[in-house]
């Protein structure tokens, strides 16, 4: 009489046990002391219904004028990432041309201008609405995600900073999330601002300014902080240390390629080259402010500037 020893059973059975031990060290999970044929249909199926990982959206934080946009241009460079530049579904800064835009593929700025306009809480319903089929998408085509934040526009103008979600926030409550601030020298940033004419805050000062700077670090307390002046030292270095943040994939050389991106709110530097540039000269009534603005000195010593 024929044992199991002799048959093809015998060789089903120790592949199938061979199979077993690959996938439970797979997917790290103890094998049964019961029947093995069991056990693997039960965990192949589970593994089959397991949700896939959720894919992070990237988040960028920094105001007007500090080489935010130099700084996206070269993340945008990275292997399958894309950047989506000024993102704030709730930014005022929509309502200032007496003429709306012609934006015919943007709901949310057609429902903003209309004559009864979206309210701000339907308003990122809609965002988020669009952030999860976005999000889904570049998830399915393996791509990665980061919205570059139009903070100006919560921060720099008469919208109330203090009480109205940040994009983080938004994004959060449907999505994982993670980011990095990038700053510069505050003086130098308000200078820039001043030349650009884009001191949408009153009183349009260095004091004000500096307030408002402060709050927005606050809004975005314990996420990491990079200087502008220390990505133009070394902008490899420092990008791969943004990207580590991210969870992004990194190439060296961004340097040579970031010109070929092309970016909203690109108001700053033309050149191929990322260098240091020498500072816009200070009018006379700027620095009397400086001299008696302590928002301005204590917001130089917690970024870690000289006045």
């Amino acid at each position: 009489m024929a044992t199991l020893a002799d048959t093809p059973a015998k060789s089903l059975l120790e592949t199938l046990e061979g199979a077993l031990d690959m996938l439970a060290e797979y997917a790290d999970a103890p094998i049964d002391d019961g029947t093995h044929l069991p056990s693997l249909l039960e965990q192949c199926e589970a593994l089959t219904q397991a949700e896939p990982k959720i894919e992070p959206v990237r988040t960028l934080h920094h105001f007007a004028c500090t080489g935010g946009t130099l700084i996206s241009k070269c993340l945008a460079v990275m292997p399958n990432v894309t950047v989506l530049s000024e993102i704030d579904p709730l930014s005022p800064l929509i309502a200032l041309p007496k003429i709306p835009a012609f934006a015919p593929t943007d709901l949310i700025y057609g429902a903003r201008r209309a004559l009864r306009p979206l309210s701000d809480d339907a308003t990122v319903d809609v965002f988020k609405a669009s952030l999860e089929a976005l999000h889904k998408s570049f998830q399915d085509q393996g791509s990665y995600l980061c919205l570059r934040d139009h903070a100006h526009s919560q921060f720099c103008t008469d919208a109330n900073g203090k009480e109205r979600p940040t994009l983080d926030e938004i994004v959060a409550e449907i999505l994982p999330v993670k980011s990095v601030v990038t700053v510069r020298h505050p003086l130098e940033s308000y200078l820039s601002l001043i030349k650009n004419r884009w001191q949408h805050f009153s009183p349009a000062t260095i004091e004000e300014y500096s307030k408002r700077y402060m709050l927005f670090l606050d809004r975005y307390k314990g996420v990491p902080v990079f200087r502008y002046e220390d990505f133009v030292a070394a902008p490899d270095d420092v990008l791969n240390k943004i990207c580590d943040e991210l969870a992004l994939p990194f190439i060296e050389g961004a340097e040579s390629m970031h010109q070929l991106v092309s970016l909203s709110g690109d108001s700053g530097r033309k050149s191929d080259k990322i260098s240091a540039r020498p500072r816009r000269p200070v009018p006379t009534d700027l620095a009397e402010q400086i001299k008696h603005s302590r928002t301005y000195t204590s917001l130089c010593a917690r970024l870690e500037y000289a006045p």
